[in-house]
């Protein structure tokens, strides 16, 4: 499925597939998700279910298909939904190892360009991020 939203496309053929959830019963409440990243590091779920579910499309007067859906994530959003759907190994192939420690966290000065600083505030921004978990998610790979 190809859709743009917001002015960005979202695509399930060109994105990365990340992780799979459903349920299905034989019956019009089945539904799948699927976590997706794209190559800009956007997360979004494609979703698809029966008419009892909530990707469930009207057609007429009190009546009601199955559809499908693209939702754009946020990282922190990703991360609900991979721990809620997915197992904890899926969640540290996807997002990096969890270390565990106090949650202290340091403050640090650096000096970047004019251009970088642009980036760094775009990057944030698009991702609805802080500029530090910018940083701290390409030191560690996320």
């Amino acid at each position: 499925m190809k859709k743009i939203i917001n002015g960005r496309i979202y695509d399930t053929n060109t994105a990365k597939e990340l992780g799979k959830d459903d349920q299905t019963y034989g019956n019009f409440s089945d539904w799948e998700e699927t976590l997706y990243r794209k190559s800009t590091g956007e997360y979004f779920l494609h979703g698809e279910g029966g008419p009892q579910t909530k990707y469930a499309q009207p057609i007429g007067e009190n009546s009601w298909t199955g559809g499908e859906k693209i939702i754009p994530l946020s990282i922190e959003s990703a991360k609900k939904w991979v721990e809620e759907h997915l197992e904890a190994d899926d969640y540290e192939r996807i997002f990096g190892v969890i270390e565990e420690n106090d949650g202290k966290k340091t403050t640090v000065s650096i000096r970047l360009s004019d251009v970088a600083i642009t980036r760094l505030n775009n990057l944030a921004a698009k991702n609805k991020i802080s500029k530090s978990e910018v940083i701290e998610n390409l030191i560690l790979g996320h």
